[in-house]
């Protein structure tokens, strides 16, 4: 049970982290006692509401998942409208809500958790909260760079624009977040209050969240492999000794639950209720269907022209291209929809309003541990083999395949599937990883601009430049208002454009997998 202690939440919105509209800081003060914005609430509510507001921005049915890396890194494509598929309405106004809506939604909240949490000297409340905080300034920076990291979240403090922290440092940072947060938890009294029913991953108990924490160290480390090897390794040896150690079964997965009440329902389902824009992309059904993997019909539905046919389509094709996929290319799984306002004969049960969202999964802790095996990075962890088998099998039974036969004989794939180690390994790992991040568009992104695999990931022919972007373009409206801290981020990290390489994506060389220049580049 949540205690009747309350905590401050101090500015509003978009003046908590960015000073949005901050032309007159003078009026500050009058803004913050307007007696219809409460200015304290219960830890637990707070918590709940931003949580549901980071996964439905980054596994969602906006410009940060679903409306755009699911396009970028070609999960899927566009069959109607295809502007998003095109990059055409990924620029600084298309994304410029979610940069701005990040720090002043669901960032606020966990940092006013995370504050009241430590005044009371309580890791069960600030250490979930900062976890999930990490884990939030970790997709931001891997969407756009640079970004406001040590002095975001102090508008209280007369912080309304803040400098943009260098990537490198905003990774420092979450390292040493995610270990302090990890072992203070480790540390609390079992009489310690939790955050209970209002954390909707692990009902505020302390082992789940630090072995989330650990597992997104891991993940973290393991980005820098290409750029800072030495640290990479040393921060996944880290994770792996911490406290509570990795996720290490789908049981454990850090999984959102929808309630699917018809007020807070999968975002994806959402979407889908009145928009049947999005189609499989080829890129990923050409590495699924040529060997009879078995979540192809988990992960898409049958042709509405043939119920027997499973089949993807191009990408950034033109609108009148496009269409023509609309009844040969498949729909994303049946496992996604509920009640559509256009026909979908193929759509199932209908109970995608339920249908989790995967933050972490078993089975991408299982892949960076396979890739760290190959790497030599780690010894007591197994095989790269065992841990590439063991990763693939998690994915199947996390996406509910239940035919071991199939499954089987996909492992069994000699040719394809069978682990070969070395950089062919490697290569394989990759490739299996980026497929099990389905749904996650921007880790399945971030990925692909590590190893470049799958490298048939190349702009569709009406896409507005030649080349996949690495990064999107800064926020429209922080031009304005944080012009300074904008330019000085831009001096450093290099033009404000999608072609821009961030730090940890800045020596593409060294990756095992990398095929050359021709790396996501169109012909």
């Amino acid at each position: 049970m949540m205690t009747s202690r309350v905590l401050r939440l101090s500015g509003i919105a978009a003046l908590i982290a960015l000073g949005v509209g901050a032309c007159n800081s003078d009026t500050l003060t009058d803004i913050n006692q307007d007696p219809n914005n409460p200015t304290s609430a219960p830890p637990g509510p707070v918590f709940t509401n931003a949580a549901r507001l980071a996964m439905g921005r980054w596994l969602g049915g906006g410009a940060m998942d679903l409306r755009g890396p699911e396009f970028t890194v070609q999960h899927l494509a566009e069959v109607q409208y295809p502007d998003e598929d095109a990059y055409r309405r990924l620029g600084p106004g298309d994304t410029d809500g979610d940069f701005i809506n990040t720090y002043s939604q669901e960032l606020k909240n966990l940092q006013a958790v995370v504050d009241v949490g430590k005044s009371q000297n309580n890791a069960l409340l600030w250490g979930p909260a900062q976890v999930l905080r990490s884990l939030v300034f970790s997709y931001i920076t891997d969407v756009w760079g640079d970004v406001p990291y040590s002095e975001a979240l102090r508008g209280d403090s007369g912080v309304i624009t803040p400098a943009y922290d260098a990537q490198k440092d905003i990774y420092t940072g979450l390292f040493a977040d995610l270990d302090a947060a990890t072992t203070a938890m480790a540390a609390a009294p079992a009489t310690a209050i939790k955050l209970g029913a209002a954390d909707p991953f692990f009902s505020g108990g302390a082992a789940g969240w630090q072995r989330f924490a650990n597992s997104i160290r891991a993940r973290l480390a393991m980005r820098l492999a290409n750029v800072d090897p030495t640290s990479a390794q040393a921060e996944l040896n880290a994770a792996l000794a911490a406290p509570g150690g990795l996720i290490s079964s789908n049981a454990q997965n850090a999984n959102f639950p929808w309630p699917g009440d018809g007020v807070y329902d999968n975002p994806w389902m959402v979407n889908f209720r009145t928009r049947d824009d999005h189609r499989m992309s080829n890129t990923l059904m050409n590495e699924m269907l040529p060997v009879n993997d078995p979540r192809v019909s988990v992960y898409a539905q049958p042709t509405v022209a043939d119920s027997t046919v499973y089949a993807g389509m191009p990408n950034a094709l033109t609108q009148s291209g496009a269409s023509a996929y609309f009844t040969i290319s498949s729909r994303p799984g049946a496992v996604f929809y509920g009640a559509t306002v256009y026909s979908c004969p193929t759509c199932g049960a209908r109970t995608g309003a339920k249908y989790p969202s995967f933050a972490l999964t078993y089975a991408e802790v299982s892949f960076i541990l396979a890739e760290a095996a190959e790497r030599g990075w780690v010894t007591t962890a197994g095989t790269a083999a065992a841990l590439y088998n063991q990763g693939i099998q998690a994915s199947m039974d996390q996406w509910g395949v239940t035919d071991a036969a199939a499954v089987t004989a996909y492992l069994n794939d000699s040719v394809n599937i069978v682990y070969k180690g070395g950089t062919p390994g490697l290569r394989q790992i990759a490739l299996q990883k980026w497929i099990a991040l389905y749904t996650n568009g921007v880790q399945a992104w971030a990925e692909w601009r590590r190893t470049c695999v799958p490298e048939t990931l190349v702009p569709g022919p009406d896409a507005v430049q030649n080349t996949v972007p690495r990064r999107y373009q800064y926020s429209i409206r922080e031009l304005s208002v944080n012009e300074a801290n904008v330019k000085a981020a831009v001096a450093r990290q290099g033009p404000d454009v999608f072609s821009t390489r961030m730090y940890w994506d800045n020596n593409p060389t060294a990756a095992p997998t990398y095929p050359g220049p021709t790396c996501g580049t169109r012909p």
